[in-house]
C-alpha cells in the first residue's frame, strides 16, 4: 500500500485547490469544478472563495456565472447545506444527497404542520403548498419569499412550536420554499441586493435552466459525488466522506467500490482513499511557500472531518461548537491564524502561532490584495470564530 504523507497532502491542496499563487485557476467555473462545490451558506463566501483562487476576478465575473450563464447553480444538498454546484453535477446531487435531505425535511415539516396546528394532515397540506407554489412559478416568474407568501395562501401560515419560554411562532413559507429547492423543483435565482447579502428571487428550475435533466439513480449519484470529492480532496478517509456527504457508511462504501477507489496509508496510521489513476506521486514540481486568506466556510477548510494535517491544534479557536469554520490564514499548507476587517474595511491578519518573516510578508501581501478587492466594503458573518472575536476586540 502506498504511503501518502501529510506533506504531500498539503502540496496537493496547494495545487488542486488553486491556493498557491502559481496554481490559481483561470476562471470561475474552473475554480468551482476544482473544489467540487462551493459553500454558499453565507452569500459572500462564494465570491471570497473564488477571489482566493482566480487572479483578476471581479464581482461581475461571479454574478455572470451564477445569474446569466447559469453555469453555477445554488442547491441545498450535503448536510442540509447550501452549495454552489457546477451545473452538470446537479443530477448527481438530486438523486442522492439532496434526495436524502428532502425526505428528512419533508417529514419534519409535515409533522410540525400538524403539531403546530396548521393542518390535521401535514403531508396533504405540504403537497398542496408545494403544488400551489409550483403553479405560481410555472410561467418563469422570479419572486421573493415575501412576494410568494403574499400571493399564495398556502404559504401565509405559521406554526406554533414549543411552549412557554421556548415557544415560538414560525412562518412556513421559507420551509416550503426550501423543501422545493432541495427537491430541485425551484431554485434561488437572482439576488435582490448586493453580493454580501442573500435575498434570492425564487423561480422554477425548469425556467432557470431551460432543460432539467433527470436525477441520477441514488447509487450513481453518490458515486459521482465521491469521484469528484476524491479528485479534489483525496486522499481522504471513509469518515471524511461520511461527514462531507452527510450520508451513511454503507452509501460511502458502495460508492468507493463503484469508483474503484484505492487504499493508501496516511500519517498516523489511518487508511485513506484515492482514485485509481491518482495513486502515484505527482510530478516533482516544487510548490513555493504560499500564503492565502480564506473566508468563512471555505470549501478547503470544510473539506475533511480529519483536519489535523492542515489545522493542527487550532480547531477550537477557528471553528464554532457546531463545526462552522471562520476565516483562516494559511502559510504553506497549514492554517496559522485568521483574518478580520477593521472599522475602515482594511483586512488584518491575526496569527495563532509564530511564523517566519517571509510568511508574515506574504500574508500581508494577501491582506492588501483582499483589502483592495473589497474596496471598503465590510463583510459580516453569523459564524465568527473565537479567534475572529478576539482579533476584532470589544
Amino acid at each position: 500500500m502506498r504511503h501518502l504523507p501529510d506533506s504531500e497532502r498539503r502540496a496537493r491542496l496547494a495545487r488542486r485547490h488553486g491556493l498557491a499563487p502559481a496554481h490559481r485557476h483561470p476562471d470561475v467555473l474552473a475554480a468551482t469544478r476544482a473544489m467540487t462545490v462551493l459553500h454558499a451558506t453565507e452569500a459572500p463566501s462564494v465570491h471570497l472563495s473564488l477571489h482566493a483562487r482566480v487572479d483578476g476576478l471581479s464581482i461581475a465575473d461571479v454574478d455572470r456565472a451564477l445569474y446569466d450563464d447559469r453555469s453555477l447553480v445554488k442547491q441545498l444538498a450535503m448536510r442540509r447545506t447550501l452549495f454552489v454546484f457546477p451545473r452538470d453535477l446537479l443530477p448527481a446531487a438530486w438523486g442522492s444527497a439532496s434526495a436524502r435531505v428532502a425526505r428528512a425535511l419533508g417529514t419534519r415539516l409535515a409533522k410540525d404542520a400538524e403539531a403546530g396546528g396548521l393542518a390535521e394532515d401535514g403531508a396533504a397540506w405540504l403537497d398542496a403548498a408545494r403544488a400551489a407554489t409550483l403553479a405560481r412559478l410555472a410561467d418563469g416568474a422570479e419572486l421573493s419569499a415575501a412576494e410568494l407568501r403574499e400571493q399564495i395562501p398556502e404559504l401565509a401560515g405559521r406554526v406554533d412550536l414549543g411552549s412557554g419560554r421556548w415557544g415560538q411562532s414560525v412562518p412556513v413559507a421559507p420551509r416550503v420554499l426550501g423543501q422545493l429547492g432541495v427537491e430541485g423543483r425551484i431554485v434561488r435565482g437572482r439576488n435582490a441586493t448586493h453580493w454580501r447579502t442573500a435575498r434570492p428571487q425564487w423561480t422554477s428550475m425548469a425556467a432557470w435552466l431551460g432543460e432539467v435533466p433527470d436525477p441520477l439513480p441514488e447509487a450513481e449519484g453518490y458515486a459521482e459525488l465521491v469521484r469528484r470529492w476524491l479528485r479534489t480532496f483525496g486522499p481522504g478517509t471513509e469518515a471524511d466522506l461520511v461527514w462531507w456527504l452527510g450520508s451513511t457508511k454503507t452509501a460511502v462504501r458502495c460508492a468507493l467500490v463503484d469508483v474503484a477507489a484505492v487504499e493508501v496509508a496516511l500519517d498516523g496510521g489511518a487508511t485513506g482513499w484515492v482514485l485509481a489513476d491518482d495513486v502515484d506521486a505527482e510530478p516533482e514540481v516544487e510548490v513555493e511557500p504560499w500564503a492565502a486568506l480564506l473566508p468563512v466556510l471555505d470549501p478547503t477548510v470544510m473539506g475533511w472531518k480529519g483536519r489535523d494535517f492542515y489545522l493542527g491544534e487550532h480547531g477550537p479557536q477557528l471553528f464554532d461548537a457546531n463545526g462552522n469554520a471562520g476565516t483562516t490564514a494559511w502559510w504553506d499548507g497549514r492554517v496559522v491564524g485568521c483574518w478580520v476587517q477593521d472599522g475602515d474595511g482594511v483586512v488584518v491578519v491575526r496569527l495563532l502561532e509564530e511564523v517566519p518573516a517571509d510568511a508574515r510578508a506574504a500574508l500581508e501581501v494577501e491582506a492588501e490584495r483582499l483589502t483592495a478587492w473589497l474596496a471598503g466594503h465590510r463583510v459580516s458573518t453569523v459564524y465568527p470564530s473565537m479567534a475572529m472575536k478576539q482579533a476584532s476586540g470589544p
